[in-house]
């Protein structure tokens, strides 16, 4: 029983650790954004928008677990000393993809800003659309923020996560 308080104590590190609360942000606010979108109806580019979210929620998902558990070792060709650099990729590519989103929700709430006209009744996606486009924007500053804090902690030579 005694390697249990080790295990514990690793999760609340990383719990605390800037890494850490950076990828509970990133599930949240992915999550947010996929749902907003999700809940409500959609059409042409916002199916981009909606993959993109889903994709990498689902990765930053599995790559918060791995980390969690520490079992980055056993990911084929981009564990080990390379799970830093593989992370690095991760949130580079989240992050351009998601500033592509934002633009595309700005541009779908832009067409939809006649909506907010007090003589309008009819349903419509403007509040959605903006919603969303905040989602986006949050998501993509939080993944650059991790790709930057990641490549800084490559350039001082660290191999580690946490």
């Amino acid at each position: 029983m005694p390697p249990q308080p080790q295990v514990k104590r690793s999760f609340l590190e990383f719990l605390k650790s800037f890494i850490g609360i950076v990828r509970v942000l990133q599930i949240l606010l992915g999550a947010g954004l996929w749902v907003t979108i999700a809940a409500n109806k959609y059409e042409g580019s916002i199916h981009y928008v909606l993959f993109v979210a889903v994709l990498f929620w689902f990765l930053t998902l599995a790559i918060f677990i791995l980390t969690l558990l520490d079992k980055q070792d056993l990911v084929p060709i981009l564990g080990g000393e390379r799970w830093l650099l593989s992370n690095i990729i991760h949130d580079v590519a989240a992050a351009l993809l998601f500033l592509s989103t934002v633009w595309i929700m700005f541009y779908k709430t832009k067409k939809y800003d006649y909506c907010t006209l007090d003589v309008y009744k009819h349903n419509c996606l403007y509040n959605v659309y903006l919603t969303a486009a905040v989602f986006a924007c949050f998501t993509a500053a939080v993944y650059l923020l991790s790709a930057v804090y990641g490549s800084c902690r490559k350039c001082r030579g660290e191999r580690t996560v946490v």
